[in-house]
């Protein structure tokens, strides 16, 4: 059976950081997982499809395309598990023009069939000082009522995957001087 573990969060909430932790913690003892992130492989696909598409144009993408592209990424990564178990770091919701886009819509969890969904979250302030600190990327400015509003909507939306995939649903709060906490906790999700 492949062993596919989603990991999301709301950009700045230190997802990246979260995960690295834990999988060397869990290379120590002997447990390894392939780590894929989702965007990647949007993006390849992408720019395979959309000369010159960046990982912060991929949003802008038009509705139609951008559902086909959805599906044969996670085609890929389920084929990825195949070998290994699979962490795949992405995201729940896609804030695009037109509003929140499912990252992970009915076909994708189809494809993928998660094991589990792992939320990481921080205190809104927390990612709105992490994102400005952030000059590799060209973030949207939110306010903080608009990272709040995401996160709230990212464990909505987690748990309507799970009921859609019977996926457990964990939340891992990662705060300043604490990630230490946060990856004990993300270890004991993959251990």
């Amino acid at each position: 059976m492949n062993r596919v573990v989603v990991v999301t969060g709301t950009p700045g909430a230190g997802k990246s950081t979260v995960i690295a932790g834990a999988l060397k913690e869990l290379k120590t003892r002997g447990t390894e997982y392939s780590l894929i992130n989702y965007g990647d492989v949007m993006l390849k696909l992408m720019r395979a499809r959309f000369k010159g598409t960046d990982r912060d144009e991929m949003r802008k993408v038009p509705t139609g395309p951008y559902r086909k592209i959805q599906r044969e990424a996670a085609r890929r990564i389920v084929h990825a598990a195949e070998k290994n178990p699979v962490l795949v770091d992405t995201h729940c919701l896609v804030k695009k023009p037109e509003g929140y886009y499912p990252g992970l819509p009915r076909w994708v969890l189809e494809e993928l069939n998660p094991e589990s969904i792992v939320i990481i979250e921080a205190p809104a302030r927390e990612v709105l000082g992490r994102r400005s600190r952030d000059i590799g990327r060209c973030r949207d400015r939110d306010a903080l009522a608009e990272v709040e509003e995401h996160q709230q909507l990212n464990r909505a939306i987690a748990m309507a995957y799970a009921a859609l995939t019977g996926a457990t649903v964990r939340i891992i709060v990662n705060r300043d001087g604490k990630l230490s906490e946060a990856v004990k906790e993300m270890v004991e999700v993959l251990g």
